[in-house]
């Protein structure tokens, strides 16, 4: 008989993404992102972080708790036009047999005053606000890192950046931490690679705005910045 495993959360993330258009495609894209990582109860001994701070990065395990569906033994990686398959377990689709996500996050502080505590500041992730997160561990870069590794048809997609043109009676009504963020999303190109009208209109959420912008080329620009309503 097969066994099943079940697993809890111990954690949450919380951040400025409230959808998910927009969240940088890997973690460490955009450091611009700051997040904080919220423990359930039982979860909250500061003994349990005990010489954490003595690490610069960690992975996070954590679950596509906004993913739901059938896995598929091929994906269409938007990376490749959204009509090429590959084999999911050749990318980092959510579609999987189990909706497990991994993601390297810079360690800024561990806060431990508050009725939330301790909580970890993190600069990096690629989740969104709210995701159950199952486990973290410290990032070794003499084990973990290999920069002679290939990394198959991302390889031809790390470098890509778009310029930004963001009006300064726009950016002007973001707080600096926030527009700065906007400033790397952006740049990192949030739109599905198959999607190329320059006359098209896109709409980011981040931080409680809504953030409207077209590309022409490698040049984007941001048209409008909205507060979205509550």
């Amino acid at each position: 008989m097969e066994e099943e495993s079940f697993f809890k959360p111990i954690a949450h993330i919380h951040n400025a993404f409230s959808e998910k258009f927009g969240i940088p495609r890997q973690s460490g894209m955009v450091e611009e992102v700051i997040s904080s990582i919220e423990f359930l109860r039982e979860y909250r001994d500061i003994n349990a972080f005990r010489g954490i701070l003595l690490y610069s990065h960690l992975w996070l395990l954590w679950e596509f708790s906004e993913h739901v569906g059938r896995w598929s033994p091929t994906v269409k990686p938007p990376r490749l036009g959204g009509n090429t398959r590959v084999g999911v377990f050749a990318t980092r689709s959510p579609f999987r047999p189990n909706p497990i996500g991994l993601s390297c996050v810079r360690l800024l502080d561990l806060v431990e005053d508050g009725e939330s505590g301790p909580v970890l500041l993190v600069a990096g992730a690629d989740l969104m606000d709210g995701t159950p997160i199952y486990d973290i561990k410290p990032y070794l870069a003499y084990t973990d890192s290999h920069p002679d590794a290939k990394c198959g048809f991302a390889d031809q997609y790390k470098e890509h950046k778009l310029r930004i043109d963001f009006p300064k009676e726009l950016r002007e009504q973001l707080k600096e931490e926030t527009a700065a963020a906007v400033c790397g999303l952006l740049s990192a190109d949030p739109r599905p690679a198959y999607q190329h009208d320059k006359s098209r209109i896109y709409g980011m959420e981040y931080a409680g705005y809504n953030i409207r912008f077209f590309v022409d080329g490698d040049l984007l620009t941001v048209c409008d910045v909205a507060m979205l309503k509550k």
